[in-house]
């Protein structure tokens, strides 16, 4: 695969003229070629106060949490805030209905208070490198159908060495579709606890009907902090730690904020997908994203309808319910502006300019045509591809039974390894009370049933296993809904899984024959192994095609407009965005003010809907105005503000910093209007959506009374 080098990418897509300043996601390493645009917008920092190696810089205080959110660093003790929403799982798994502070709230007055968290993560990056030339080399001549395996190999080598004197952590990322690489090295800690929450009334307020949504009234902040040995390096939990002391932290700026102010997001942004061709963008919009769509709405249903019959239910199942709730809606979203916007035309209408720039190039002129050939087969199996993830391995029995394979895979190999079994058997161990702390049998036999009946529906009969034959003729019934019922009902009835004691009598015990015979098990292997037979080569296949071709797009259409910034897809590595506050109409005759207030949160409030709750506590805070330093010039506290920065998931919990550097807000969303985000930006409609950091302190302070944590913070006033 030829490869251009990063010299010719770099003068490609950095130093031609600029697109507006709020689209794009910029790599820090490379911002000084941005700076002069970021001045005249409002920075007032230098290139190195962004992004300096070997002295301190924003970047030192900007944290990748847990591997899918950011949150950053606000006080010289380690201090960490990020989202409700990143928390939100760590916080539910602390509550209980005698001690419930998803619903209550948390605010810990000393050190001692703080609850740890084991599995969770706060990486700090150490620094990036370009790494293009070395593993293009590697992968020079390399079979197209082999470059993935032979990246994992080079990535793998440059990963060690970067880490294996200093106990860092190491990850290599593509851009622009194999036109460049970089290594990322972090510092990753695994003691961080959680110091304060919110009640969900005021971090998760608007629920569902207002996610995704403008105007916005959401609390959505939580506080965590990290912890490292005496030596302020990373460490597993112990009671010896101590706060980190970290390199930098962020300043926080209660001035607030003016139509037109300079700010910067700087985060983790995970995944865009902004040079997808047309026809992935139709098959997004009339397949696979109403499919998801149809597929979660089923689980949710069922965890809702036992989540309002107990509390104790809906602590257990909370945070799974938010996860898929959370996409759910924005895969609707994101399809319904697709269309308005038009934006699979508008592809077709630039793909016809490159293959007219293109069709006397012999490196480009099969593109295109190339990759609409690989999406004729892939269109009869994408749809399945969504099918395994969000149906066969959405219930979780399902997904439960198929992490017994590793166990069945050693137990009939034809020479037993003891070490491998016993391996297989502690993991599973390992993983019994996670998974029935939150598994609710009520629901999931709801859908199990639901969901099989969906793949017998609506994925071609000749792409069903041959257990699906066994399930009609076994649980035979007047109608398809009855006959999967009556299977769902026979899996929770047989299934040594449905219960926590009989899995445990089991692994103490295991036996193979009834490992095989398990119908939660039989049943999910059968569908997993039909996948990766049958349906899989054809998506490995096309991967390979449209990957190569989609390499050699990206590569000529910055050739063809030499003219045009381009910049790199998001992948979960820092990334910088610059834009201002900025309000919008989304519509004829409606305009949207670009900041709300506690004002609009008591105009809000629906005592009878649990979505739309206030604490009696800030009720009476707002009617005594006892706001503190966080009021605004009208004697009221600004909840949310807009910008137009350029993020999307991952981005959560990113710091909205100002031109001087300071803390003003929150990312936490983007809204209903420009939900295509991940494919096309919008510059006319894209907004990001934050919590003012002036109503985070006056949670912190005036509603929870944690005037500890303040104390820890740097507050800038003017």
């Amino acid at each position: 695969m030829k490869k251009i080098t990063i010299t010719l990418l770099a003068i490609t897509f950095l130093s031609i003229n600029f697109l507006q300043a709020d689209e794009g996601m910029w790599l820090p390493m490379l911002l000084k070629n941005n700076y002069a645009e970021m001045q005249r917008l409002g920075l007032k920092l230098t290139p190195e106060q962004l992004y300096e190696i070997n002295n301190a810089s924003l970047k030192d205080a900007i944290v990748w949490f847990n591997g899918g959110c950011t949150s950053e660093i606000i006080s010289e003790k380690g201090l960490l805030l990020t989202n409700h929403h990143c928390g939100y799982d760590a916080i539910a798994k602390h509550s209980t209905p005698a001690d419930n502070i998803l619903d209550n709230g948390f605010w810990a007055k000393s050190l001692a208070d703080e609850k740890e968290n084991p599995a969770m993560s706060a990486s700090i990056l150490v620094r990036m490198e370009d790494v293009s030339d070395r593993v293009n080399k590697a992968l020079a001549g390399v079979d197209p159908k082999d470059v993935e395996a032979k990246k994992t190999e080079i990535f793998k080598a440059i990963q060690k060495e970067a880490t294996e004197k200093n106990g860092y952590d190491a990850t290599v990322r593509s851009f622009f579709r194999d036109n460049a690489f970089y290594l990322f090295v972090f510092e990753k800690f695994t003691d961080i606890r959680l110091v304060a929450t919110p009640p969900q009334s005021i971090g998760k307020f608007g629920g569902d009907t207002d996610n995704w949504m403008w105007p916005r009234h959401t609390g959505d902040f939580s506080v965590f902090r990290i912890y490292a040995n005496k030596e302020n390096k990373p460490a597993p939990y112990s009671k010896d730690n101590v706060p980190y002391h970290p390199k930098k932290f962020l300043d926080i700026s209660i001035k607030g904020l003016e139509e037109g102010d300079f700010t910067m997001v700087y985060g983790f942004p995970g995944r865009t997908n902004r040079y997808e061709t047309s026809y992935g963008i139709q098959l997004a919009t009339d397949k696979t994203n109403p499919a998801t769509v149809d597929l979660r709405d089923i689980r949710l249903k069922a965890w809702k309808e036992e989540m309002d019959k107990s509390d104790s239910v809906r602590l257990l199942l909370s945070a799974k319910y938010a996860s898929i709730a959370n996409y759910w809606k924005y895969y609707i979203g994101q399809t319904e502006q697709l269309k308005r916007l038009k934006v699979f035309e508008e592809k077709q209408q630039s793909e016809k300019k490159f293959s007219d720039w293109a069709k006397n190039k012999a490196e480009y002129s099969a593109v295109l045509p190339t990759i609409e050939n690989a999406y004729v087969d892939y269109n009869k199996y994408a749809l399945h591809r969504t099918y395994v993830g969000e149906c066969i391995m959405a219930s979780s029995i399902g997904f439960y039974a198929l992490t017994f394979q590793d166990l069945e895979k050693q137990m009939k190999a034809e020479k037993q390894d003891t070490a491998e079994i016993n391996k297989a058997l502690k993991a599973l161990k390992g993983g019994v009370d996670g998974f029935y702390k939150s598994f609710n049998v009520v629901s999931d036999q709801k859908i199990l049933a639901s969901l099989t009946e969906m793949f017998y529906k609506n994925i071609p009969a000749d792409q069903h296993p041959a257990y699906m034959a066994e399930i009609l003729k076994k649980y035979k019934a007047k109608t398809t809904k009855e006959t999967f019922e009556k299977f769902a009902a026979g899996v929770f009835k047989n299934s040594f899984m449905v219960h926590k004691a009989d899995v445990e009598k089991f692994l103490a015990k295991p036996d193979l024959k009834k490992l095989q015979k398990d119908p939660a098990y039989a049943f999910v292997k059968s569908f997993y192994d039909n996948y990766i037979t049958n349906i899989k080569p054809h998506i490995d296949a096309f991967g390979v095609v449209n990957n190569t071709q989609s390499s050699k797009y990206i590569k000529a259409l910055m050739e063809m407009q030499p003219e045009k910034k381009f910049y790199p897809d998001a992948n979960s590595t820092l990334r910088l965005t610059y834009g201002k506050v900025q309000s919008y109409s989304p519509k004829d005759a409606v305009n949207f003010k670009y900041y709300t207030t506690l004002s609009g949160v008591m105009e809000k409030e629906n005592p009878k809907n649990f979505e739309f709750n206030v604490p009696a506590r800030l009720k009476e805070l707002y009617k005594n105005k006892d706001f503190g330093q966080y009021a605004n010039k009208e004697n009221d506290i600004n909840v949310a503000f807009i910008t137009n920065n350029d993020i999307t998931g991952g981005n959560s919990g990113s710091p909205v910093i100002n031109g001087n550097g300071e803390l003003v807000g929150i990312a936490f969303d983007g809204n209903w209007e420009a939900m295509s985000g991940d494919i096309y930006f919008d510059s006319k409609y894209k907004r990001t959506i934050c919590v003012d950091i002036r109503y985070v302190l006056f949670m912190i302070d005036k509603f929870g009374g944690a005037s500890n944590l303040i104390s820890e913070m740097n507050i800038i006033k003017n």
